[in-house]
């Protein structure tokens, strides 16, 4: 038996849910909810660190780097999935934010056996996926020791990128290897060992808060609105429409026109209309404010223009 395993606080037995099959079906699901309460606080409890991250994400961000997340089985599915959410809600290039996952594709709906064993295979994940010193590797582990993980940041960090590590234990071997560590220990599981539950939740928290944060804080949020989404289908089309028209509380016919006179782009028919000018000054607007909206507006105020 593994005592290194056996030592850590996700593999422990949760005393709170011990004989957990003998509870009805309404008295288990309270217990899984009463656990799944303690997680927001431990993640809150992380956010000095998590904004430390941020402030490294949006540094590289400014510098042309991307934002990698490295991770096996469940970590791994997380940061494919906030990875992938980040296009249609902020407009970003797919290549930005990318989540890889050990075992490739296929380990995203099937294990791979083995995978998450292989320090070599995070190695050469890191290589083929062309990581360079101007990006941010993120490594996504509840125990903090996939070896899978500690081969790709170990790489990266070779390779002079800048590396994070997530873990849901304390002193992980993670720690030798980031430069900075997000620690959510939210304690032993429902079911013991079922790090899918409370640790992937509090890995899912962070990850919302590294990427929403840093989209903020490059332009892609005016007033709490998502107003760099890619309108690619009706659903989204109306979503953008009714965006501009809180940013602006302008009526329907005026979001209308300023929406199609933008090609869709929302934050040229926001300032568009806030700054009452037409589409090329809308653009030189925001390029001189570097894609932020509001910057965009006061910068039109300030020159005498009317926006308010």
């Amino acid at each position: 038996m593994n005592e290194n395993m056996s030592a850590l606080t996700t593999e422990q037995q949760n005393a709170r849910t011990r004989h957990i099959e003998r509870h009805s079906v309404e008295e288990l699901l309270r217990l899984i909810n009463e656990e799944d309460r303690s997680v927001a606080d431990t993640v809150g409890a992380a956010i000095p660190a998590i904004s430390e991250a941020v402030a490294l994400i949006v540094e590289a961000f400014r510098k042309q780097g991307r934002l990698f997340y490295f991770g096996a089985g469940t970590s791994g599915r997380l940061g494919i999935l906030d990875a992938s959410e980040c296009p249609p809600t902020y407009g970003t290039d797919p290549s930005m934010v990318q989540g890889i996952i050990a075992g490739g594709d296929t380990a995203i709906r099937e294990a791979v056996e083995g995978a998450e064993d292989s320090y070599e295979l995070g190695v050469h994940d890191v290589t083929t996926n062309g990581v360079q010193p101007n990006d941010i590797v993120v490594g996504i582990a509840a125990s903090g020791r996939t070896p899978y993980v500690l081969g790709a940041m170990a790489r990266a960090r070779e390779i002079g990128a800048t590396v994070i590590g997530i873990s849901n234990n304390e002193s992980s071997p993670m720690s030798d290897v980031a430069h900075l560590m997000i620690e959510a220990v939210v304690g032993p599981e429902v079911i013991m060992g079922s790090t899918r539950m409370k640790a992937g939740t509090a890995q899912k928290l962070i990850l919302n808060m590294l990427t929403t944060a840093s989209m903020i804080k490059v332009g892609k949020v005016y007033d709490n609105l998502m107003v760099d989404l890619q309108p690619s289908n009706d659903k989204l089309v109306d979503r953008a429409k009714r965006i501009i028209q809180l940013a602006t509380q302008a009526p329907d016919s005026e979001v209308e026109a300023a929406y199609a006179a933008a090609d869709g782009h929302v934050k040229t028919a926001i300032v568009m209309i806030r700054a009452s000018v037409g589409r090329q000054e809308a653009r030189q607007l925001l390029e001189r404010a570097d894609d932020f909206v509001s910057s965009a507006i006061d910068i039109a105020k300030s020159s005498g223009g009317s926006a308010v």
